[in-house]
């Protein structure tokens, strides 16, 4: 049977119709395999190759416009470079685990290669190895409104509000899976991996809280790093198995040339924000929340020149995400070229010159002592060594908390040792005397508990979101005067404030809200213990950083624990200094000691003003062409690298310039404002000569003191005096008194004294001048104040009178070119990138001012005069005759006084006018040394290398009576 069932089986398989049906059936199951790949792209099917394909669009950026100087010099430029980025490519129940190992490696990779992840999650580790905001105020609450999910501020719940960085960090580690729940029950705690540095959590932190801005879309990548190496990228690729969702892109990033020279003009780029966004699409739609927008500067100002237009690909793409075709592209348009009006060559002498002669200055100031008690005139205040050692610390140029790391040096671990013993010695005397049951007044106590009670009160105000409710604090109360009078103790007024209910105890480890005062003050001691041993760091109303570490290591070199050496061999150690600086062989041989080894290298400027932020660290100075208003260099000192803020900010480095004491980010060419001294005098001049008050030929006789109203004014001669002077002599010698007498004559109405009278003429010429408005340049600049008290004094330039150096120069332009007062600016022009131009910027004139060619004459004639009397100027006075006027501001009794110069050259055919200012600068000589070295460059008066040497310009000792 088997054999018949065999033999008719072979005989099917030869046979033909068994063939047919083999080949019927491979055809029908291919036919069946294409139609299960049919594929919907724009709601239409189609057969392709197995694959389901969705058409997708993807967006081709434009490079954004160069920026040059006036003769062409390039300051700011787009770059290719690779960058890393990320996919949300995770599914399935360990998605958070999967995607922090992913992150976590890579980060190893990036940083293994020496590049970094982008840092501007704004948080960071700081000094007390603990979770620090980088933003305050308004700022921190938007970015913990963002954190939270929330779109506006008064969305956020107290709580929220009053979130710590290091309770932020818990509640992002436990929203990405950063660790477990106990017992993994999510009623319990989450407790973080510990297996996580500090450092570690906030950069995978950072990278998850960036995805989750692009909402976790699929085919969305995430920028993890930027301008990576090449090493970089081959590692990544080689390891792209085990990185899912990590790709590597090309992209551009904005490059500035001589960065600190120009940040404070051209300031940076970065991510759009979305108010940002909703404006700038009012404009243009094609503006996207991942594009690079100018943020401060020329970048802000000029943003839609030089953003170009977008191209885009229409490509076809798997649902991997892989690209399988390209259907249609259509190329980007760069951005326009922006020419300024600034001269870099002259903006980077100008920088350098200022910094020469603050490094001067400092060095003339600074004594082999301890201490220095002021008991002379401002002029004369010296600074102490221990001022310069407790400067490396105070301005974070040593930092402190390296030295608590595995590579710390030698001499940064003993110090670190001593300082842990004095800081707790410290906080035990402080925490001694709020539990005393005698506190001692304030007044009563030594300078250093004083200054770390004053810390205390700080620490837990307003400024520094702590515990007390200023707002509600009944300031009439006995105890709050005896506070201010400094008559009590801090724990009697810490007590006052909890029986008035002036804690805010929510922020206190308190069991319940109907805590007795003394739970609440044993809770409040906790609280200040827990702090200060972090050594905390906190913000003044003025908005300056200090810490209590600071305090402490401040009285051990006061104190001798530390000495001014072991802070120098620290320099070298954390590399603020160069391992082979020739200097350094003398210093650990003993051949010199610390206080010259300071000295030396202040001389030197390898330890600059800035990073001293001592008096004086800051000026500024603007140079301007007279006969255009354009303006050649406006210098800010000391700056910043836009380079490390542009395209995304670095939150460390961000940080760092907000602590800094010398205020980089700060521009005090447009921003800071003083009173101009006498730079005033001409207008005053002007306004008696042009309202008839007095004649160039008219004479006051200067006795050394204005006697003529209740309250006497003494000329900065007195006891001597400067005789009978006409407008040029009082121009000449700036006289106080002579200028009392024309303000006097100016406030005369029918014949009675007048303030406001006085006040309003003195006004007007002052607006004529353009000190009642902005300069114009197109950066953010301070509106100015003209004087509304006191004519007499505001004649001298004192009363209320506040004013930039961009205004001071544009009023100093208007002098020289006898009356064109210009809205200043700094652009030239914007061409196409083929050099097509599209727009050519002419200054516009703000107002012509019109008077009597005498009056012209005798200003300039006065100007003249004085400039000739001063010693730095004489050294020029045979190839240039300068026209200028110097004065002196006081701000603090405590401190010098700042410097100011204005004035322009040629006298007698001017094209240029220079305007600067010493904050804190002591003499006016000082500010008119800077401005003879700009027109010794300018004019090509003095050998560059000579006027540019690289060392402290030592000021001439001249103090110029103004």
């Amino acid at each position: 049977m088997f054999s018949d069932i065999k033999d008719f089986i072979l005989s099917v398989v030869k046979s033909r119709l068994f063939v047919l049906v083999i080949v019927f059936i491979v055809l029908f199951s291919v036919l069946i395999q294409r139609l299960f790949t049919l594929q919907i792209v724009k709601g239409e099917e189609y057969l392709d190759k197995y694959v389901i394909k969705t058409e997708k669009k993807q967006t081709i950026s434009s490079t954004r416009g160069n920026i040059y100087d006036r003769n062409g010099k390039l300051l700011a430029y787009d770059e290719l470079a690779y960058s890393v980025t990320i996919e949300d490519t995770y599914e399935g129940k360990d998605k958070d685990k999967k995607l922090n190992n992913t992150i976590r490696s890579l980060v190893k990779i990036i940083e293994e290669k020496g590049d970094s992840i982008i840092n501007d999650f704004n948080i960071i580790v700081g000094e007390s190895g603990k979770y620090e905001y980088t933003v305050e105020d308004t700022a921190r609450l938007r970015f913990i409104a963002d954190v939270y999910g929330y779109a506006k501020i008064d969305k956020l719940e107290e709580d929220e509000k009053n979130s710590t960085a290091e309770q932020l960090m818990a509640y992002m580690a436990e929203r990405y899976g950063i660790g477990e729940y106990q017992n993994n029950d999510k009623e319990k705690p989450f407790i973080i991996d510990s297996s996580y540095s500090k450092e570690e959590l906030l950069k995978v932190v950072t990278v998850r809280y960036q995805l989750s801005l692009n909402l976790y879309q699929q085919f969305v990548a995430t920028v993890v790093a930027n301008d990576v190496k090449e090493e970089t990228v081959a590692v990544i690729m080689e390891n792209s198995d085990t990185l899912q969702g990590v790709g590597i892109a090309e992209n551009t990033m904005r490059k500035y040339v001589d960065s600190i020279y120009m940040a404070q003009i051209i300031g940076y780029t970065g991510k759009v924000s979305a108010e940002e966004l909703e404006e700038y699409q009012k404009i243009d739609d094609s503006y996207s929340l991942t594009d690079m927008v100018g943020k401060s500067g020329i970048e802000q100002e000029m943003e839609t020149q030089l953003q170009g237009k977008k191209g885009y690909k229409l490509v076809a793409v798997d649902n991997m995400g892989k690209v399988v075709e390209e259907l249609e592209q259509e190329e980007p348009v760069a951005g326009n070229d922006l020419y300024l009006t600034i001269d870099i060559e002259l903006q980077k002498a100008v920088y350098n010159i200022i910094e020469q002669k603050l490094a001067g200055i400092l060095h003339s100031k600074i004594i082999d002592s301890k201490t220095y008690h002021q008991t002379g005139a401002a002029k004369d205040i010296k600074i102490p060594i221990d001022d310069v050692y407790y400067a490396l610390i105070n301005n974070n140029v040593i930092k402190t908390s390296h030295f608590q790391e595995d590579d710390a040096g030698p001499t940064e671990k003993q110090v670190l040792t001593k300082y842990e013993s004095r800081r707790d010695q410290a906080i035990a005397q402080i925490l001694a005397e709020l539990k005393s049951d005698n506190p001692t007044p304030y007044k009563s106590l030594s300078e250093e508990m004083q200054v770390y009670e004053t810390f205390i009160t700080t620490l837990l105000g307003k400024y520094n979101n702590g515990v007390i409710k200023e707002s509600e604090i009944n300031t009439s109360h006995e105890a709050y005067k005896e506070w201010k009078n400094e008559t009590i103790g801090l724990k009697t007024y810490l007590q006052f404030l909890i029986e008035e209910n002036c804690i805010d105890i929510s922020k206190l480890s308190v069991e319940s809200r109907y805590s007795d005062s003394d739970e609440i003050y044993s809770a409040l001691l906790s609280y200040l213990e827990e702090k200060l041993k972090d050594g905390v760091s906190i913000r003044d109303s003025q908005g300056n950083a200090s810490s209590f570490t600071k305090k402490v290591f401040k009285y051990m070199i006061v104190d001798n624990q530390i000495s001014g050496k072991e802070l120098c061999y620290i320099l070298y150690e954390q590399g603020v200094l160069p391992a082979d600086d020739e200097d350094k062989e003398k210093l650990y041989n003993g051949a010199i000691g610390a206080y010259q080894f300071m000295r030396t290298k202040i001389e030197k400027i390898d330890i600059t003003p800035a990073q001293l932020a001592l008096d004086p660290c800051s000026a500024s100075c603007i140079v301007t062409d007279v006969n255009t208003g354009e303006a050649l260099a406006v210098v800010s000192y000391p700056s910043y690298d836009n380079n490390l803020l542009a395209n995304t900010v670095d939150s460390e480095y961000y940080n760092s310039l907000l602590n800094d004491l010398s205020r980089p980010l700060y521009n005090n060419a447009t921003q800071q404002q003083t009173a101009p001294g006498s730079t005033f005098k001409p207008i005053s001049a002007i306004a008696g000569l042009e309202e008839q008050v007095i004649s160039t030929g008219s004479y006051a006789t200067c006795t050394g003191i204005f006697d003529k109203t209740d309250i006497p004014i003494k000329c900065w001669i007195y006891s001597g005096s400067h005789g009978s002077l006409n407008v040029v002599g009082g121009l000449e010698n700036s006289c106080n008194y002579f200028f009392n007498d024309v303000a006097y004559k100016l406030s005369q109405n029918n014949g009675k004294f007048d303030s406001q009278y006085g006040l309003t003429r003195l006004e007007k010429y002052a607006k004529m001048f353009g000190l009642g408005d902005v300069s114009g340049l197109e950066i953010v600049e301070t509106k100015p104040q003209i004087s509304n008290q006191d004519p007499l004094r505001s004649a001298i330039g004192q009363g209320t009178h506040n004013y930039t150096i961009s205004q001071l120069s544009r009023y100093v332009t208007t002098l020289a070119n006898k009356g064109t007062c210009y809205n200043l600016s700094l652009l030239d022009k914007v061409t196409t990138s083929d050099g097509t131009v599209v727009e050519d910027f002419t200054p516009t004139v703000y107002n012509q001012v019109e008077m009597a060619d005498s009056t012209w004459q005798a200003v300039k004639a006065g100007m003249i005069a004085a400039a000739a009397d001063y010693n730095s100027l004489k050294e020029i006075e045979d190839m240039l005759t300068v026209a200028g006027k110097t004065g002196t501001a006081e701000q603090n009794k405590n401190r010098a006084n700042h410097a100011l110069f204005i004035g322009y050259a040629p006298a007698d055919a001017p094209e240029i006018s220079v305007a600067a200012r010493i904050t804190y600068g002591y003499t006016s000589a000082n500010a008119v040394e800077i401005a003879r070295d700009v027109y010794k460059y300018y004019f090509k008066l003095e050998d560059t290398d000579d006027i540019l040497s690289g060392t402290a310009e030592a000021p001439d000792g001249q103090t110029i009576g103004d």
